[in-house]
This record gives C-alpha cells, structure tokens and sequence, in this order.
C-alpha cells in the first residue's frame, strides 16, 4: 500500500547573515503544515557566494526542538565523518528528547571536500567515506541503546546516496528513510535494487520510506509516487526563505491524501 504523501522542507542554512531569518523560517514552515524541516551538514554555502554566512548544523537542530511543537526534524543529511559515531549517537539522543521525540536522524558519507580540509578532516576517498559510514551505523545503534535515559523512540534512521553495490545496502539493514536523487527511472530503478538488498537481509523493502526532492512541474511528481516516493522535499534558500513554492506543495499533498 503506498504511504501517505509528505512533504519536507530543507532550510538550507546559508546566506542568512542573522540566525532570527533561520529562526523565523522554521517557525513559517511548521505553521505552514509541512511534516518535516531539515537543514544540512556543511560549514560553507554550497552555491552563490563561497564565503558567505553560513551556521552549524546540530546546534541549530537542538535549537529546533525547543523552537517546534510538532514536525519532524534532522538533518538531510548529518556527515559521518564530522563527528564520532558514539557522540552522534548521544547527540541524537538528547535532541530527540528535547523535542519529545520527533528527531529524524539523517546520515551520510560526505562529499563536500572544503568542508574536510579547512576543519581538519580526512577527505579519503568516496569508498573509504562509505566504508566508514558502514562501521559507524551499527556503532551508533549500539549506544543508542545503551545511553541513560534512552531515546523516547526508535529514532527514524534516514540514510541518503544512491550506490547501489553499498549504500543501498546499507539502507537496507539500517534505515527507516531512504533519500535519493535522480530522474524518476533512475529512481525506479534504484527502488528495486534497494528491494532486492532488502531480500538478501530478510527485511520488507515496504518498512523503508522512499524520500526525494519534489519536482518543480507536480505533475511529473506522479512516476515518483509510483515508483514508491512519499516523502518530497523542497529547498529554499536564505536569506529570504520563500515558502511559496512549499505553500503550493502542501496545498498538493492535501489533494493527494484526501
């Protein structure tokens, strides 16, 4: 049965000079209906000016949990390779309780190399950053489940790329979310080779929720659905954050749903 249809938002979190513009607009997309709002894990803008304004990610996500009342939130996605598994694990923990349980933990392997040189990283290599990301997983799940207080939940894992030889595979063992990227037939295919990992660990590809960015024209939204996507979001950037687009998503959520 195909899920309900969702729509996130990422407020990406650059080109905002002040942090009340970041402040303000999640507060707007919550108002607005939205179900989740993400931001993302980099320490420079990714487009328009290199150098411009730009805030961390999990300080701003612990913010957000006080801020809000009811969506859902993380960050799409966390980089692995900025932060020990086991302090992530205690992170997440501790904003998932601030918020009430309502944290989605958002992973990835890393690939913005400006990020890793100038705070001190190791860039590697894009199979070295996954075969990291596959030792951290269960790491994290391990002190998830060892931390006092637990989690108020079963944090929701949202694992995002698309490789299908790893990390789909590693979606398949370890996420409740998967996030791609691409034209709808690669999608499609994707979605089946998740499937067939899903299989070979014994696991019902139908526990995974499918999430992708929301295509400008709604229309062409539809070979999504059908390919199993139910999650769509959509970007806006700072330092105006116009929720206009997000307004006429929700609008076509509601329509969708019934």
């Amino acid at each position: 049965m195909q899920r309900p249809i969702r729509i996130g938002v990422q407020i990406q979190p650059q080109h905002a000079p002040d942090y009340a513009l970041l402040r303000d607009a999640v507060m707007r997309v919550e108002d607005a209906g939205a179900d989740v709002v993400f931001n993302w894990d980099h320490f420079f803008p990714l487009y328009g000016d290199p150098d411009g304004p730009h805030f961390e990610c999990w300080t701003m996500l612990a913010a957000w949990a006080e801020q809000t009342e009811s969506i859902e939130f993380g960050a799409l996605v966390t980089c692995n390779s900025y932060r020990n598994p086991e302090l992530l694990a205690d992170m997440a923990r501790t904003v998932d309780h601030i918020s009430g349980g309502r944290l989605i933990l958002g992973i990835g392997s890393g690939w913005f190399e400006r990020d890793y040189t100038e705070y001190g990283y190791e860039f590697g290599t894009k199979g070295s950053r996954l075969n990291d990301l596959a030792e951290s997983l269960p790491r994290i799940e391990k002190r998830l489940g060892q931390l006092n207080p637990a989690p108020t939940r079963d944090i929701p894992v949202l694992i995002g790329g698309g490789g299908v030889r790893k990390t789909l595979r590693l979606v398949a063992k370890h996420a409740g979310i998967w996030h791609s990227f691409g034209d709808a037939e690669t999608f499609a295919y994707k979605s089946g080779v998740l499937a067939e990992h899903c299989a070979a660990v014994g696991r019902d590809p139908a526990e995974i929720e499918r999430s992708i960015q929301l295509p400008e024209d709604l229309d062409d939204a539809r070979e999504y659905i059908d390919a199993g996507a139910s999650l769509f979001t959509i970007p806006v950037n700072g330092p105006d954050y116009d929720l206009t687009p997000v307004i006429k998503a929700i609008a076509w959520r509601d329509s969708l749903n019934g």
